[in-house]
């Protein structure tokens, strides 16, 4: 027998997933108390931070708990892992970045546009970098050749056909549908992302959002763009400490990603092919 869908109550949490994030956690909690005007409880997923600053956050604020992952399981892994350990009543969940800052009322600004989009399984708001610019955080699904061309030349011709469309979040500033949503900062209805089984954990690091926004969509749901909502990202601030492993990691995400897409004996050259493109496009970028 198929077992019934869990009967998720109206509750708020949100779980960032850490590894060593340093001061940008305390802001992180901060600006988050200005987000929302609801009682909103915070996992912190810990995926091996040797920093002491989750332990810091928890012991320093009553409604953050931490929840040790048992190793590094990556952003998708690690996420599952936290939206795990909370209970029924808690249908609506944010997975997020532990290097944001919210803006006020950006998180009351997503729960506001879920009532408007009842299909909508995951939302996402408008980020932007320190400097200001907007992030691509809203995007089509990559086809095959939107996929390639943009990875060829979105470094050496930023401005190419193929990286304009895919990024179109960047321009198209707007409440609509998309193919995929930033996990950066995702506002989930838990019972849709409990409709597609989470993340991949097969993803270490990136592509993992990629994936769960096709999943969503073929499964009935809406990836729904929110940019009244605003947040500020503060990248890399984990990743930078490891960049080339994490260069490697984004190359094996998208081999992983296509080759997913394009499985038995007839792609297999096309898989050859992408995975030779890529592991040259990544001595280019190592050097």
């Amino acid at each position: 027998m198929t077992a019934e869908p869990t009967a998720y109550g109206d509750r708020l949490a949100v779980v960032t997933v850490t590894y060593s994030p340093g001061d940008t956690l305390e802001r992180f909690v901060q600006t988050l108390a200005a987000a929302t005007s609801r009682d909103v409880r915070v996992v912190l997923a810990d995926n091996g931070s040797v920093d002491g600053a989750p332990e810091a956050a928890a012991a320093a604020h009553d409604h953050v708990e931490l929840v040790r992952t048992g190793g590094n399981l990556g952003y998708g892994g690690g996420a599952n892992r936290g939206v795990a350990a909370l209970g029924p009543e808690f249908g609506w969940v944010v997975v997020a970045n532990p290097d944001l800052e919210w803006a006020p009322g950006s998180l009351d600004d997503l729960l506001a546009a879920a009532e408007r989009w009842p299909r909508g399984g995951a939302f996402g708001p408008l980020i932007t970098e320190r400097d200001g610019a907007v992030y691509p955080s809203a995007r089509e699904v990559p086809s095959l050749g939107k996929g390639i061309g943009h990875g060829l030349l979105g470094k050496v011709w930023p401005a190419n056909p193929w990286t304009r469309a895919y990024k179109q979040s960047a321009t198209d500033v707007r409440e609509r549908e998309a193919g995929w949503l930033s996990g950066s900062c995702l506002l989930l209805r838990r019972a849709a992302f409990d409709s597609v089984d989470g993340f991949d954990t097969r993803y270490f690091m990136y592509f993992e959002d990629v994936d769960l926004g096709e999943r969503l969509g073929q499964a009935g749901w809406q990836n729904v763009y929110v940019p009244s909502a605003s947040v500020m990202h503060i990248q890399g601030v984990s990743t930078a400490k490891v960049s080339e492993k994490m260069l490697v990691a984004h190359h094996d995400s998208a081999y992983r990603f296509i080759a997913d897409r394009h499985r038995g004996p007839a792609w297999a050259p096309l898989r050859v092919a992408i995975r030779a493109g890529l592991a040259v496009r990544l001595r280019l970028e190592t050097r």
